[in-house]
């Protein structure tokens, strides 16, 4: 695994220093960073950064918000029987092939003739908002399973103790749940994150003509290979800041 993994981010960080033959046949292996100055110098690609940024972010903020009431009915208000059902359906969604999902999904936000488009007479439709709702779907249980994880370990008595000295339910998931629940909340925003940063195939069905990296790295590396390694290699360096981001609170160490 080290060096499937390792050794394919080494390669792609090589091809993103090659460049293209002046008459565009072949790939000229001349180490230089031609590639990053084009990327740094136009606007287009800047855009299309901070749009893909601005879309993992919403994604990630909106699958904890919908995960943290679904995981602490799971651990902490449900009956054992039922919290084992509950977390089956949560994770057999992961069992159903993305691309069926996908499809689905565009299925009920299209505009005109889409299931909400038919039903309320209004859709989201193929645009910015509809990718960031079906990614937010396909990610989800990524953000479930981690806070589950976390809210099983803490102790009931924590919540009975807030609870008898006159703390209300808003008061002690502010001050005692969410403080010991932000490891877990990391772990699956690192998830939701860089899954979101990545995809290009949600973006093709559902995204209309919204460009991101994944998308423009996919159109272009059949054309010129050294210029998509180049683009494909800043969701990389911004996974790595973020993680590097992380472990600076020190919510790492508690995973």
């Amino acid at each position: 695994m080290l060096i499937f993994y390792v050794g394919s981010l080494a390669s792609l960080f090589l091809t993103s220093l090659y460049r293209l033959n002046e008459d565009g046949s072949g790939i000229e292996k001349v180490i230089g960073l031609q590639n990053y100055k084009e990327l740094a110098h136009n606007s287009v690609y800047l855009d299309i950064t901070l749009r893909t940024l601005k879309i993992a972010v919403l994604v990630t903020l909106l699958d904890i918000v919908l995960a943290l009431p679904i995981a602490f009915f799971m651990a902490k208000v449900v009956s054992p029987r039922f919290r084992r059902l509950l977390v089956a359906a949560v994770l057999v969604p992961l069992w159903a092939s993305y691309l069926v999902k996908a499809f689905s999904w565009r299925a009920i936000i299209g505009s005109p003739g889409g299931v909400l488009d038919k039903t309320f007479g209004m859709s989201p439709n193929y645009g910015e908002i509809g990718l960031v709702i079906v990614l937010a779907y396909l990610w989800l249980p990524y953000m479930v399973v981690p806070i589950y994880a976390g809210l099983e370990r803490l102790p009931d008595s924590l919540l009975d103790a807030s609870s008898d000295l006159g703390a209300h339910f808003g008061f002690t998931f502010r001050k005692v749940v969410l403080p010991l629940l932000m490891p877990a909340i990391v772990a699956g925003s690192v998830f939701t994150f860089s899954l979101s940063l990545g995809d290009y195939i949600a973006v093709d069905l559902v995204g209309g003509n919204t460009q991101v990296i994944g998308s423009v790295v996919f159109d272009t590396f059949s054309a010129d290979l050294p210029f998509a390694a180049a683009f494909a290699v800043v969701p990389v360096i911004i996974m790595v800041a973020y993680i590097l981001g992380i472990r600076r609170t020190g919510a790492l160490e508690n995973l």
